[in-house]
C-alpha cells in the first residue's frame, strides 16, 4: 500500500505545482487570475492528497504485500486473491441503476433519479447480503 501512497502523493504534489504555475500564467497574461481553473486544480489535489493519505493510513495495518518491496519478483504475489462470485447479476444492477441516476439526474427528471437511487440502494444491498440470504447460505 506505501507504493499506491506515493502515487497519490506525487500526483497531488503534481496538481499544487500545476495551480501555482497557472494562477501565476492567468494573473501574468490576463487582467487576473482565473478563478475557475486555480480551484479545479486545488480540488484535484486535495482528492489525490485523501486518496494518499487513506493509503497511506491502511498501510500501517496490513501486512507487507509483495509489491512493497523493491526486489520483489511476479511470482512471490502468487495465491489467492480472494473470492468473486462467477454468477452474480447484483454489479450488473447497480451500474444499471448508477447510468440511470446519472440520465435522470441530467435531464433534470428528478423522481425519475429518485427512484434509479432506490434501485442503486437495493441492489447495493443485494450485492452485499447475497451470500447470506437464500439457497447460497452457507
Amino acid at each position: 500500500m506505501k507504493i499506491e501512497a506515493r502515487i497519490f502523493e506525487a500526483i497531488a504534489a503534481f496538481f499544487l505545482i500545476m495551480m501555482i504555475v497557472y494562477a501565476v500564467a492567468t494573473g501574468f497574461y490576463r487582467t487576473g487570475v482565473e478563478w475557475a481553473g486555480v480551484m479545479g486544480l486545488t480540488f484535484s489535489a486535495c482528492l489525490a492528497l485523501l486518496a494518499g493519505t487513506y493509503f497511506r493510513f491502511v498501510a500501517r495495518r496490513v501486512e507487507i504485500r509483495p509489491e512493497d518491496y523493491d526486489d520483489a519478483e511476479v511470482e512471490d504475489g502468487a495465491g489467492e486473491l480472494g473470492f468473486f462470485s462467477p454468477h452474480s447479476w447484483w454489479p450488473i444492477m447497480v451500474a444499471i441503476g448508477a447510468s440511470l441516476f446519472a440520465i435522470g439526474f441530467a435531464t433534470g427528471n428528478l423522481w425519475f433519479a429518485i427512484g434509479c437511487a432506490v434501485l442503486i440502494v437495493a441492489s447495493a444491498t443485494g450485492l452485499v447480503m447475497e451470500y447470506y440470504v437464500g439457497p447460497e447460505k452457507h
